[in-house]
């Protein structure tokens, strides 16, 4: 499907928007200690400005893997992004799932609200630049 710049600027929006609304989630989970749903939150918050700047760079999939594979193939390999923001999205993608499908796997609070931090730093700063080049 071809978008019109017009629907792909809106969509690249919703993203963004739903991007922020996953950290403010997780900003209550982590304030009343739900770890496992703050990591969830985090991860998607990152998955979401993933998916805005890959729209907006024409490349499409429904795979996070994938998606983060493109990502670093495409910004953190040719030293566009840090590569701490590569670290950062494994870190949470591995913590989302752990927290969603291992018994065994404990989360710290210190662990996720850095996460957070981090997250809040590439939604908010790295992304619109990226979308602005």
């Amino acid at each position: 499907m071809t978008l019109r710049d017009d629907e792909r600027n809106t969509i690249i929006n919703y993203r963004l928007n739903q991007a922020v609304q996953a950290l403010e989630d997780a900003d209550f989970l982590l304030n009343h200690k739900k770890l496992s749903l703050a990591a969830n939150r985090i991860y998607y918050s990152l998955f979401y400005a993933l998916t805005a700047i890959a729209l907006k760079d024409g490349f499409s999939t429904s795979k996070h893997k994938q998606l983060i594979g493109w990502f670093n193939k495409k910004y953190i390999k040719t030293s566009l992004v840090d590569i701490k923001y590569s670290k950062l999205i494994y870190s949470a993608y591995e913590n989302r799932e752990k927290g969603d499908y291992d018994i065994l796997f404990t989360l710290t609070y210190d662990e996720i609200a850095n996460s957070r931090v981090h997250t809040e730093e590439f939604v908010n700063k790295i992304i619109p630049n990226l979308l602005t080049q």
